[in-house]
């Protein structure tokens, strides 16, 4: 560990000196990168520097138990436990920063929430989860565009398509895709019955061209006209876009904007996301598959998270995450799930980083 953290300290010194340099000065693109990766070293730079620290004054008090005065002893014995007990917690906390991070999880993101099975309760509920993220969203102090919105008949929203920018947004927000489904009475339903109905929630990451392997001259555009949400003014134009990636045969296409040039844009990211995890899973396929959210058909079984309203519990099914306080998580405090899957991610790579070595 030793070794990896001294290189480390090599390449935040170098970075250090470029970041002086005139030529990298002068080049913003080129400087914001240089910043960025300087600036995601220092927590691991800080925590060195205490590591170090450490073992200086464990060596220390090793030093001090071999003087004959009893008091001396005392002292060094109480302080060599202090140090011995912090320096254990902080080799743990060494070997997470230590983790290599996910290159698209300082990525912003568009995200679409749609409801599944259900019918009008699918599609309240599905309304109830976009309240809540854009409390989440307000919270991390994040930008919000909102590229469309499908009502429900009888409230909430078939569908919503946002996009959001800001800090590390897919890296908290990538543990949200796959199928939410909630236990509660309905408005809808005069018996006072409680019903399970699910909406469907799907996080991407935004790729630039350069993020993924794809040769412009490869990529066919059409556009055509689009019909649904939005009224008149999709069926007069030809808004709807449609990307055809030659080489694989891989199609994207959008309508969810009002205008072709947003539409373009939404296309073109969901052709990156799907090439990008064509390439990816070529080479990665066990991780790929590990880190890829699945959303499934939206049916009820097929769950990420339960919301209970009877018994004001959420229940992430893949930590096994029991939480009675769904009042607070639905007013947007899922800063405490988000936390807690991602420590049980952090916790399987380290695994797995463990056997590959003993391997």
């Amino acid at each position: 560990m030793l070794d990896k953290l001294e290189a480390i300290k090599e390449r935040y010194l170098h970075l250090e000196e470029q970041l002086s340099d005139p030529e990298t000065v002068s080049d913003m693109k080129r400087f914001k990168k240089i910043s960025k990766e300087y600036k995601d070293l220092q927590p691991i730079i800080k925590a060195h520097e205490e590591y170090a620290t450490l073992l200086g004054n464990v060596a220390t008090a090793k030093e001090m138990l071999k003087e004959d005065d009893a008091e001396m002893k005392e002292m060094a014995e109480m302080e060599l436990s202090e140090y011995n007990e912090r320096l254990e917690v902080l080799e743990e906390e060494i070997k997470v920063l230590l983790i290599p991070k996910d290159p698209e999880d300082e990525k912003d993101v568009i995200v679409e929430i749609r409801s599944g099975t259900g019918g009008d309760e699918a599609s309240i509920f599905a309304g109830d989860l976009y309240k809540m993220y854009l409390r989440f969203f307000e919270s991390q102090k994040w930008k919000v565009e909102v590229i469309s919105e499908n009502p429900g008949t009888v409230g909430g929203y078939s569908k919503v398509v946002l996009e959001i920018a800001g800090d590390d947004v897919f890296g908290k927000l990538k543990y949200e895709s796959g199928a939410h489904r909630v236990q509660r009475v309905p408005k809808t339903e005069s018996q006072g019955r409680v019903h399970t109905s699910a909406a469907t929630v799907v996080v991407m990451p935004k790729f630039e061209m350069e993020d993924v392997n794809i040769n412009k001259a490869d990529l066919e555009r059409q556009t055509f006209r689009s019909s649904g949400a939005g009224g008149q003014h999709v069926n007069k134009t030809e808004s709807g876009v449609r990307y055809i990636h030659k080489p694989t045969g891989v199609v994207s296409e959008s309508t969810d904007g009002r205008s072709q040039i947003k539409n373009s844009e939404i296309a073109l990211q969901r052709l990156y996301v799907k090439i990008y995890e064509m390439q990816k899973s070529q080479h990665e396929s066990k991780v790929a598959n590990q880190r890829r959210s699945l959303v499934g058909s939206g049916d009820r079984s097929d769950k990420i998270r339960t919301y209970n309203y009877p018994q004001n519990r959420v229940t992430d099914h893949r930590i096994g995450l029991t939480l009675y306080s769904l009042d607070k998580i639905v007013q947007g405090d899922i800063g405490g799930i988000i936390e807690a899957l991602q420590v049980a991610d952090n916790a399987e790579k380290l695994k797995e980083g463990a056997e590959n070595a003993a391997g």
